[in-house]
């Protein structure tokens, strides 16, 4: 049971790091900053598969499906912003506004 709340303790603890990081990152740098955790969070999804690769049991086969489940979301909807946002900087894109 001490695994269980070790893994649950360190969870909270980066959700809790990585909510004061990124709150703090000025809109400037909000665009290159989601590219390297779109990164991040491909590398979270092959650890995660690798893992996955040896048998597990349980509440960790569960954790283990949450934790892919969540990276890859995080990872399609980031590069999709991503994508959106590099769009409007594009002079013949509908959503750049134009001069009048």
């Amino acid at each position: 049971m001490t695994n269980i709340a070790l893994m649950l303790t360190v969870l909270v603890v980066t959700f809790v790091i990585g909510y004061h990081l990124i709150s703090k990152v000025p809109s400037m740098l909000h665009t290159p900053l989601m590219s390297m955790t779109n990164a991040i969070s491909g590398i979270t999804v092959l650890a995660a598969l690798l893992i996955f690769s040896h048998e597990t049991v349980g509440l960790f086969s569960l954790m283990g499906l949450l934790a892919v489940a969540l990276a890859a979301l995080n990872l399609v909807g980031g590069f999709t912003v991503t994508e959106r946002m590099l769009k409007m900087f594009k002079k013949d894109s509908p959503d750049y506004p134009q001069d009048q």
